[in-house]
């Protein structure tokens, strides 16, 4: 029940705190691509750990959850955004120029969060209820493999293709594939960090 707890709740907090940083892009590298990359890939295993403690109804309600959860952080920083600040106790509009969300790119964060992270679950739940439940580390590479590239193509088309040249829109796609790959990797061995209740 604790580690349930736990793993829900920094799922969570790495969705928000992926979807502001996204509203950045950033030159890393030699690479083009938005700052929410650095942490989002993260949430991916952290939703097979949640497979593993919840099971699939409850890590699918866990996703819908995490998604309402961005919209009304969206929504109510766009309020705040509108509202005019006290200068008298030091506040400032600069606040609501940094954190007013871009709505093309929130939309397209949330929208390919939504996409990515149920088709993961079902990759996940696909290879462990029929392939095999050993080598946990290997659901995490395979369901990661195919959610990582089309979460980072659902979101840099619907976040910028238009609005820059062709060539720039496929370089942010790839700059977001290597580096969520890499963390990937990196992350791996986190699916151990929980014991595995119920599949299902």
């Amino acid at each position: 029940m604790i580690s349930a707890i736990i793993v829900c709740a920094i799922y969570v907090s790495a969705q928000l705190l992926a979807n502001i940083a996204s509203l950045q892009i950033v030159l890393f590298a030699g690479l083009s691509f938005d700052a929410g990359t650095f942490i989002y890939p993260i949430t991916f295993t952290l939703r097979d750990l949640a497979h593993k403690v919840l099971g699939l109804k409850g890590v699918r309600v866990l996703i819908v959850t995490a998604v309402a959860i961005n919209l009304f952080m969206a929504v109510f920083f766009w309020f705040v955004s509108t509202l005019q600040p006290d200068a008298a106790a030091g506040s400032s509009e600069i606040w609501g120029k940094v954190l007013s969300p871009v709505w093309r790119i929130t939309i397209a964060s949330i929208l390919s969060q939504l996409i990515a992270e149920l088709t993961d679950t079902e990759v996940y739940r696909v290879w462990v209820e029929r392939i095999t439940r050993r080598y946990q580390w290997m659901r995490v590479l395979v369901s990661n493999s195919i959610s990582v590239p089309l979460d980072s193509l659902a979101f840099s088309f619907m976040a910028f293709y238009g609005t820059m040249p062709l060539e720039s829109v496929w370089g942010i796609f790839w700059a977001n594939v290597i580096i969520k790959m890499l963390v990937t990797v990196l992350s791996l061995p986190f699916i151990y960090f929980v014991k595995e209740r119920t599949i299902g």
